[in-house]
């Protein structure tokens, strides 16, 4: 039994073994769903599994016939209906070790520019062998292309332009990312506040702040749930969920943070530096 829950604990749920094939999904939908260069799932029997808090579960159709589901609270990607019985569980969001690991990355024709793949697992350039579904092409940049990267949540509705340069980005291990993103890790590039212009949609976002932390919040698109840059003026940052940009925005992840609190399932497989919670200062 696993027992999981998004980021603010409205919806929660529990899925029965055995769980089988999890999985990296490099495809776009993926990505903009999560704001992550990668999604992690794995699958679970529909007979066993269980789900609480479904009034504030928000849905949005991706592609024909295929919906994502997302808290509407605070944005966190949930499981969606079964498929031939079986239901694809966030990884991000799971509580314990699910004692299975990755067994390999599909849709790597998709992967994003900025995120190389170094470990050895089987890479597939859509589905793996004995998957009887079409394709779905790549999800197109819902704008025509400037001199600044252009980002967008998952539906389009939101726009954005990183005008500012960037000054760091990093991926981040701890529970609280995890969860937001239902991912292995966010992946964020930030810059200063005035960085970042929205150019379409901003009246759609949503905010929701983890009520004990200092700063811990995350910014998402009312209508498909997709993370989107969060402004904090105070500090006078944008925090850029690299999964979203529909551009390559020269920078790349530069460390790992809060790897003490990496998912079990999980192996760093890169020579970046790694950091147990936060970065010495400089």
């Amino acid at each position: 039994m696993t027992h999981s829950r998004c980021l603010c604990g409205a919806v929660t749920w529990d899925a029965e073994g055995p769980l089988q094939f999890m999985s990296h999904c490099h495809c776009s939908r993926c990505r903009k769903a999560h704001g992550t260069p990668f999604a992690t799932y794995v699958t679970a029997p529909a007979d066993g599994f269980r789900a609480s808090g479904r009034d504030h579960v928000g849905r949005y159709e991706s592609s024909p016939g295929f919906f994502r589901d997302f808290c509407t609270r605070c944005g966190s990607v949930v499981p969606g209906d079964p498929w031939q019985n079986l239901v694809f569980l966030p990884t991000g969001c799971m509580e314990q070790d699910p004692g299975t690991r990755p067994a390999a990355h599909i849709f790597v024709a998709s992967r994003a520019p900025w995120f190389a793949i170094r470990d050895s697992l089987p890479q597939f350039e859509a589905y793996p062998p004995g998957v009887d579904m079409p394709a779905q092409p790549d999800r197109p940049a819902p704008d025509p292309p400037g001199a600044a990267p252009r980002g967008s949540c998952l539906c389009g509705g939101v726009a954005f332009v990183v005008e500012g340069p960037p000054t760091f980005a990093r991926n981040c291990h701890c529970g609280r990312c995890r969860k937001a993103r239902g991912a292995a890790h966010a992946s964020n590039l930030v810059t200063t506040a005035d960085g970042v212009r929205f150019t379409r949609g901003a009246e759609r976002i949503a905010f929701y702040k983890v009520p004990e932390a200092r700063f811990f919040g995350q910014s998402f698109c009312r209508t498909c749930g997709g993370p989107v840059p969060r402004l904090d003026r105070d500090r006078n940052i944008a925090v850029v969920p690299m999964g979203t940009l529909d551009d390559d925005p020269g920078i790349r992840p530069q460390m790992h943070i809060f790897v003490g609190s990496k998912a079990p399932w999980f192996d760093i497989a890169d020579e970046l530096p790694q950091h147990e919670e936060y970065p010495p200062a400089a």
